[in-house]
């Protein structure tokens, strides 16, 4: 445990001097570096438990400084992908309960196979659903990548429809609280496209 209850990666003088100096090919280069390093890390990793604990603590430790890299990626690259799911997996973590119960409520109006591909139990509990993103997580380090991409997309699709629908419900009562879930429901839908997209181009190696 203690090997990782430190930060994975710690950016150092060079990355500190690269966010000041802002200089875009050179931010793009280290958080391009940094993505393919973490990936290869996880996927030559052959120790189950370990594999684990480095996944299970991304949410936390360890990236943290690099996702401030990665953040600033287009969705078409590797670092951009990796961000967008880092992002999916801390949202529910913050808040399982608001996840289920945007889950549940768009896997109810959702006609789409996108519940099937995400993988979730029915009905999703908070618990269920945080065991399902950490599932995906791992599978995008260990497993097929593509596949990692396209249940996080479906996850993203699934919950953005159920904004959507508790939106409405909120309109005349609680406007405001109705914008904040349209907005979310707009984020969600925007970032299943790019999860979608950048799963085609791993699949035609073509996500750099």
């Amino acid at each position: 445990m203690s090997d990782f209850s430190k930060p994975v990666f710690r950016p150092s003088d060079t990355l500190d001097r690269l966010f000041e100096a802002e200089d875009p090919a050179e931010v793009s280069r280290a958080a391009h570096q940094t993505a393919a390093t973490l990936l290869a890390r996880v996927r030559n990793e052959e120790d189950p438990e370990v594999v684990d604990r480095l996944i299970g603590f991304t949410a936390t430790h360890g990236i943290d400084d690099i996702a401030q890299l990665w953040s600033h990626m287009p969705a078409k690259s590797l670092p951009g992908a990796l961000w967008r799911m880092y992002l999916v997996q801390l949202s529910i973590h913050h808040d399982a309960q608001t996840a289920s119960l945007l889950y549940e409520r768009g896997r109810a109006h959702l006609h789409t196979g996108d519940p099937i591909i995400a993988g979730a139990p029915t009905p999703a509990s908070p618990d269920e659903l945080v065991a399902l993103i950490n599932t995906i997580f791992r599978g995008a380090f260990t497993g097929d990548f593509a596949v990692a991409l396209d249940r996080t997309a479906a996850f993203c699709r699934v919950q953005a429809s159920g904004a959507t629908h508790i939106a409405d419900d909120y309109e005349v009562t609680e406007p405001e609280r109705a914008t904040e879930l349209t907005t979310r429901a707009a984020r969600l839908s925007s970032f299943a496209e790019e999860l979608s997209l950048a799963a085609r181009l791993w699949r035609r190696d073509d996500l750099m």
